[in-house]
């Protein structure tokens, strides 16, 4: 580090940034939703037996989801909250799913939270994701 202060992110800047992620993930538009992820991003989804502790993890999960018949049907945030700091910011809201499966649609909602750092470039990079449910 060469000891200048990391810039703290706008707050417009984060809610883009999530909802970049929302809308792809909507869109079943894997390649723009794994985009959005730093390579080394670690995931913790309450539906999953362990921690996923790297983006190619998800990756992985997503394709087998998809060849089992899973796609989204609908995804939107609400309540959402802002928290920045220097070099990245927390988001957290409330997320609203239904997935279409082999089975039928499937409905929840849960509460997020993503973790997102500012990348050399200048750009937001989740880092982490946690999903659990809302009770």
């Amino acid at each position: 580090m060469t000891g200048a202060a990391l810039p703290v992110p706008a707050e417009d800047d984060v809610r883009a940034a999530a909802e970049a992620i929302v809308r792809a993930f909507a869109a079943n538009d894997g390649d723009t939703y794994f985009s959005l992820f730093s390579q080394d991003a670690t995931l913790v989804f309450h539906t999953e037996p362990a921690r996923l502790d790297i983006r190619s993890a998800y990756e992985d999960l997503w394709r087998a989801w998809i060849a089992e018949g899973w796609r989204v049907a609908s995804c939107r945030s609400s309540d959402a909250r802002v928290q920045t700091f220097p070099g990245g910011a927390v988001f957290t809201h409330t997320v609203h799913t239904t997935v279409d499966t082999a089975e039928g649609p499937e409905s929840s909602i849960e509460r997020e939270t993503i973790v997102f750092r500012t990348t050399d470039a200048g750009r937001l990079a989740a880092v982490h994701e946690h999903l659990s449910p809302q009770p």
